[in-house]
């Protein structure tokens, strides 16, 4: 799945000559299809200036950025409109035209289109006002409107063409809590349904849980992941703390390439210790909830890669002498909540051993432990199960993969793909185990 908009290097100037001012700093970032990103940063970070760049308003000068597939940097006036086509632009201020009904307004969009009749526009317009919850104010002319509706109604505007890409600017700033809220839930449920990616800027730190990601611009310069969600601690992991859409995570990480997925491993295993460092734990809960849900995708996109029906990440609980299930992947319908004795079972005997076990025929081995199958009536016809170890080599997690898709057992290329990421999953689950242990300690006292 290729981005619909990728920025390698960036970099942006207004003025000229010695008053020629640097606003943008080599900024790189991907946003992928269907995926909802917010950026956020003090006023004059450049957030609105990397909007209107991505909408092709602005020419690139430096760098590179593709949006739909298209080079912006040299890209010349037809083929900055026609992406613009492809993308739908929402406003602070909404920018309806006064002698303009709602319906006219949203009509306008299609408008350039010659292949719709008048009759069909208007019909359109009428159906995506309806679906914004105005099918009753068609014909009002913006005055006549709260300030939550004519949002609706800019939203309306930006939908009707079916856009893949919506670019928002503060789109909640001028509303109050309850009509912003309603407005980005009302974006948010619509470009889901016409699979659009979203970049929202926005200082409203009451919306932030919409976000599959959050980017931070500080002076230009897109912030690292640990600084970006230590910034907005109070706010951020809030949000994460209450996130319904559990599963959205793991589908973005799921829908990366591999290299993708390799390169977003290793930055955010390079940068976990700051970011607890950074961090309250007075947030325990919101920060094991994040950390929870990049699991939960690592997980998944691990399933994925080397073809196995299920994925089980174990952290190791030494002093009560069991295994934990810090994440299933592969049930569809909810978490397999999975607690095992370390005396008992294949992960058991990798937990004692340290050793890797790549099992064809767990029935027939004498370690393998048949009382999760009975109680869940599934059938593990293969495992791969590996030991995680932390930074001081102590052995803190197991890795688990069951029922080889389209083999009868794990490879030796499977054993060393997993072997990779096992390196690189141990700082991230070791966060998480300590940010257990650390909660446990805390509330024990």
């Amino acid at each position: 799945m290729d981005p619909v908009i990728s920025i390698r290097n960036l970099n942006h100037y207004y003025g000229q000559g010695q008053l020629r001012k640097q606003v943008l700093y080599d900024i790189t970032a991907d946003i992928m299809p269907g995926e909802i990103v917010i950026l956020t940063g003090p006023s004059g970070s450049g957030k609105t200036t990397l909007l209107t760049l991505s909408g092709a308003l602005r020419s690139v000068e430096e760098g590179n950025m593709r949006v739909l597939g298209r080079e912006l940097n040299g890209a010349g006036p037809e083929t900055l409109v026609s992406i613009r086509e492809n993308i739908g632009f929402i406003f602070q201020a909404h920018n309806l035209l006064d002698a303009l009904t709602a319906g006219q307004n949203v009509e306008m969009s299609l408008g350039l289109d010659k292949s719709i009749s008048k009759r069909a526009s208007r019909k359109l317009s009428a159906q995506v006002l309806e679906a914004v919850g105005l099918g009753h104010r068609v014909d009002y002319y913006p005055e006549h409107l709260s300030g939550g509706q004519r949002q609706r109604v800019a939203i309306a505007r930006a939908l009707v063409r079916k856009p893949k890409i919506i670019l928002a600017d503060e789109p909640t700033a001028a509303l109050d809590r309850k009509s912003g809220r309603e407005v980005v839930e009302l974006l948010q449920q619509l470009a889901r349904q016409q699979g659009c990616a979203i970049l929202l800027v926005t200082h409203d730190n009451r919306i932030l849980d919409v976000a599959d990601r959050i980017l931070t611009l500080e002076d230009g310069r897109i912030t690292s992941f640990a600084e970006g969600l230590a910034a907005n601690a109070g706010h951020v992991l809030g949000a994460f703390a209450q996130l319904q859409r559990r599963g959205d995570l793991a589908k973005h990480v799921a829908g990366m390439s591999n290299k993708q997925f390799i390169d977003m491993l290793e930055h955010m295993t390079n940068e976990f210790e700051q970011f607890l460092r950074a961090t309250d734990l007075g947030n325990r809960e919101a920060v094991e909830a994040l950390f929870d849900q990049i699991a939960a995708g690592v997980g998944e996109k691990i399933r994925l890669l080397l073809h196995a029906d299920r994925c089980t990440l174990f952290l190791v609980d030494h002093a009560r002498g069991e295994l934990r299930s810090k994440v299933a992947t592969g049930d569809p319908d909810k978490p397999l909540i999975i607690q095992i004795p370390i005396t008992t079972g294949i992960a058991g005997q990798v937990a004692r051993t340290g050793e890797t076990l790549n099992v064809g025929d767990p029935y027939n081995h004498p370690a393998f432990n048949r009382e999760v199958d009975n109680r869940t009536g599934y059938r593990t016809r293969n495992i791969l199960c590996m030991p995680i170890f932390d930074r001081q080599k102590n052995l803190f997690a197991v890795a688990q993969l069951l029922n080889k898709l389209d083999a009868e057992s794990f490879s030796e290329s499977d054993e060393s793909a997993l072997k990779e990421f096992a390196e690189l999953l141990g700082v991230m689950l070791e966060s998480c185990g300590r940010i257990q242990s650390r909660g446990q300690t805390g509330a024990a006292a």
